[in-house]
């Protein structure tokens, strides 16, 4: 079968060209070199599709068109009524879309089928919140000194270079996309080269809604040739990464050639707490939904359970149990409860993972192994992994995995689970499960952590911050606070009575 006949039975294309073209000021255009990408279906192992792959050549012309864009000031002084209209009409148009975007991410990522259609019901909230925030007071004025007066806008930073990561596809465009058009910027949005398919699907969507050309620019390609030349132009504003927190590291050196703005949302090793005396039934299923949903690819993912020692023995017996019992599959089978890996590399890289916490002395009691049976044999799958008894210092514990590997980790004061919590580099998210709301807010305020749940785990609140501490990243997004780091703060100060100052004699 070919790969755009393939396509055509799980997504809906309405020009199968625009698979291998990039989105530049408005038009689709194919790459100057003619060079393409292999994309993998992970739950089949095989080639679907070949993606227009942009050179430096390819992104400067992105560059230079979100540029004029946003000088001409085309995006930027249209109305906030305008772009909510532009906006909500695109999340109309996901919406109308949510099946055929779901099966599309599906087929390119590997996580279920409901994993996907949650992403882009979110990815429609995210659109219409921001269409509604658009047109809300951002401003402030202040008391000053007659005869001045003074007040504070907010502006858009400019020209903003995106950088998506292949684990939420669709749904981290929105989260990059929607703030920045709504505060009036311009946009050039690199997907990840594993994961580009949902991306060209959306600029399809975004094509129709008829934003004015160059606002909203889809460069495919690698980290080196479509990423770096974003964050190195001094023509872009600002860079938004989300990814490893290595690739942060190194995006922030590069960017202080014109000293832009930068957001960085990184990794995590997010500790998940069990007390002896919570909801029992309720910690244990979020401690598997924490680390196992989209197969624990996820930044935030509950990788560190904490579990009170007066409970540990029986919560670990049971937790194997229920863990034992995920049905690992292809995303498209309905009865699929936990997918396959993104690609080969990630699933060597877990592979090398499960061999080390080994070495370490932690004990492995479930999973640790490869599925190649009952249709498996092709795809990236791994059994849902345990590892217990495991020392808070060891790799496994410190270091992000990505993956659907748990490591449980005993303690028996509330001291002593806050100051293994706090053990990382990391301060992403952090879960309490207690019965104590009063233990349950001392301890949420003494983990360092940008996002703390109690008695939950992974809700995540499009109207609330989402970011971390330490190394887990750089400002926030979601909420008013994603709009701000879109924007520039201007104070204005003018005068009711003009005349000179008198300050030099004449």
């Amino acid at each position: 079968m070919s790969q755009v006949n393939y396509l055509s039975k799980v997504g809906k294309w309405s020009n199968p060209t625009h698979i291998g073209q990039l989105y530049i000021n408005g038009e689709w255009v194919d790459p100057s070199e003619n060079r393409t990408i292999p994309v993998i279906n992970p739950a089949m192992g095989e080639t679907i599709a070949e993606v227009g792959l942009a050179s430096q050549k390819d992104v400067q012309s992105a560059i230079l068109a979100a540029r004029q864009a946003f000088d001409d000031g085309v995006w930027r002084s249209t109305s906030p009524h305008k772009r909510a209209k532009l906006l909500s009409k695109l999340a109309s148009k996901i919406e109308d879309d949510l099946n055929n975007l779901a099966e599309i991410e599906t087929v390119n990522n590997g996580k279920t089928l409901r994993e996907a259609k949650g992403d882009v019901e979110e990815a429609v909230k995210t659109f219409r919140y921001y269409a509604g925030l658009a047109t809300k007071p951002t401003g402030e004025t202040f008391e000053a000194e007659e005869p001045f007066v003074a007040r504070v806008v907010r502006e858009p930073i400019g020209v903003c270079g995106q950088i998506i990561p292949w684990n939420y596809p669709l749904l981290m465009a929105a989260w990059k996309l929607a703030p920045a058009l709504a505060a009036g910027n311009t946009c050039i949005l690199k997907p990840s080269e594993i994961t580009p398919l949902t991306a060209i699907r959306l600029f399809e969507l975004i094509d129709e809604v008829g934003f004015p050309k160059g606002v909203v620019n889809l460069v495919n390609g690698t980290g080196v040739e479509a990423g770096q030349p974003l964050v190195e132009s001094t023509l872009v504003d600002k860079i938004a990464f989300t990814g490893g927190t290595a690739t942060g590291k190194t995006i922030l050196e590069k960017s202080v050639g014109n000293l832009k703005r930068v957001s960085l949302e990184l990794g995590g090793k997010s500790p998940n707490i069990i007390f002896a005396d919570a909801d029992y039934e309720s910690a244990l299923d979020y401690a598997t939904f924490a680390i196992f949903n989209n197969a624990g690819q996820v930044c935030s993912a509950g990788s560190r359970l904490l579990v009170d020692q007066k409970i540990y023995d029986q919560f670990i017996k049971d937790l194997v149990e229920v863990t034992k019992k995920i049905r690992v599959g292809n995303g498209l089978d309905p009865s699929s409860e936990m997918g396959s890996l993104v690609s080969e590399q990630q699933l060597t890289k877990i592979k090398n993972y499960i061999e080390i916490g080994k070495t370490e002395g932690a004990k492995l009691v479930c999973g640790g192994n490869r599925l190649r049976t009952n249709g498996l044999e092709d795809g990236f799958f791994i059994e849902p992994t345990i590892f217990v008894d495991v020392k808070p210092k060891s790799r496994i514990a410190q270091e992000e995995i990505f993956g659907p590997v748990l490591c449980i980790i005993p303690f028996e004061t509330e001291e002593e689970a806050i100051n293994i919590a706090n053990d990382s580099p990391f301060g992403l998210a952090a879960g309490i499960f207690t019965s104590d709301v009063s233990k349950a807010e001392r301890v949420a305020k003494a983990i360092r952590a940008g996002v703390t749940w109690i008695n939950t785990y992974e809700q995540n609140l499009i109207e609330g911050p989402w970011g971390g501490y330490k190394e887990s990243g750089i400002g926030r997004e979601l909420g008013i606070y994603g709009f701000n780091e879109y924007t520039e703060v201007k104070q204005i100060i003018n005068t009711l009575k003009v005349e000179p100052t008198g300050w030099f004699s004449s």
